[in-house]
């Protein structure tokens, strides 16, 4: 599902990923999968030719690597074809409730503007974040930020009236 959120949003991600994963029920199913059907199945998402071809060979890494199931270590999860420290982060904490934190767009722009980090670099943005806060709430930060760039931090138009934290932000261009 983290492959499919590229460029989407969850809410396309969760229409799709029921009817892929009835269809392709285990890594090896989907490793073996035609690539036409992945891409059929995947369509609504956008870019699906591409997001096709990522999940069919990062199921077939799976299967090869760790007999098709998904490992609980960092390490391991970038030796994935496509997986990414990002993905690997989302994967710990969402799936394992392990302390990870997951550095996407929304997270580097929020917690630049709250004035939290001040880099652009999203490993450096991952140190500085766990050095702020206990181990026990890395898992649910990232999508905390997430949402909160979603919600009320938009990029283009923050939401600062609207903003409780308004008053401690160092971003410029508030909104007011």
């Amino acid at each position: 599902m983290t492959v499919l959120s590229a460029q989407t949003t969850d809410e396309n991600v969760n229409k799709v990923a029921p009817a892929l994963f009835a269809t392709y029920p285990s890594p090896a199913a989907l490793a073996g999968a035609p690539l036409s059907h992945v891409e059929e199945l995947v369509f609504s998402t956008g870019f699906y030719r591409q997001k096709a071809s990522a999940i069919v060979s990062l199921a077939q890494d799976l299967t090869e690597k760790f007999d098709g199931e998904v490992p609980d270590d960092l390490n391991e999860l970038v030796t994935l074809k496509g997986v990414g420290r990002k993905t690997a982060s989302v994967v710990l904490a969402e799936a394992f409730e392990k302390p990870a934190i997951a550095v996407d767009t929304h997270v580097r722009r929020t917690t630049n503007r709250l004035g939290l980090v001040s880099n652009s670099d999203p490993v450096k943005i991952e140190t500085d974040l766990k050095a702020l806060y206990p181990t026990e709430l890395w898992a649910g930060i990232s999508m905390r930020f997430i949402q909160f760039g979603r919600d009320i931090c938009d990029a283009r138009k923050p939401a600062c009236r609207d903003c409780e934290m308004v008053k401690l932000c160092d971003y410029q261009d508030k909104n007011l």
